[in-house]
């Protein structure tokens, strides 16, 4: 694998999670790509048709108002005095085309081999999870035959010490 241009580490911490998807934000982006924001953003709107929704949207007031409290570290206008775009996996991958650069090419490479881990260790653990919900299923079934296994032991036991009347077996002259 070819050196990375810049440890995983920092891009996995600029993936959010917003309207349900993983996306990142556009000043992230910049930083990454070495461009300005504003040379992005253009770059992005003058080729919108490459943008649908489910690529790139727009944060609302109120989400931007949430991630700024979350982040910490973002202070009034200091990054934008626009709401910042977000952009998908596919919304990443396009902007390669739009950014045309060694630069966004390799980073936009090593981003989209980032989702694909994350979506990978997702996947990976929706199936442990579902593994672990069958081992507690049948140990709950186990239970339930252990529950009734001890039942017919009591039972058992119960009628053990219950007196009962014998038989006599063999043969022995009754003298009364």
């Amino acid at each position: 694998m070819e050196n990375q241009i810049i440890p995983d580490e920092i891009i996995m911490n600029q993936i959010y999670y917003i309207r349900n998807q993983k996306v990142m934000l556009d000043f992230d982006l910049a930083k990454l790509y070495e461009v300005e924001t504003k040379q992005l953003k253009r770059q992005v709107r003058r080729n919108l048709d490459r943008f649908p929704d489910d690529f790139m949207f727009e944060l609302s007031q109120d989400e931007y108002q949430i991630l700024r409290r979350q982040i910490g570290t973002l202070k009034q206008g200091e990054h934008t005095k626009y709401l910042p775009m977000v952009f998908t996996e596919q919304g990443v991958a396009m902007l390669s085309s739009v950014l045309n650069s060694n630069r966004a090419i390799k980073v936009n490479i090593q981003i989209i081999r980032i989702f694909t881990r994350i979506r990978q260790m997702l996947m990976d653990y929706t199936d442990l999870r579902l593994e672990i919900e069958k081992i507690k299923s049948k140990l709950d079934n186990q239970d339930k035959n252990m529950e009734v296994v001890f039942r017919y032991l009591d039972e058992l036991i119960d009628k053990k010490t219950e007196p009962q009347e014998r038989n006599r077996i063999g043969f022995k002259p009754d003298y009364f």
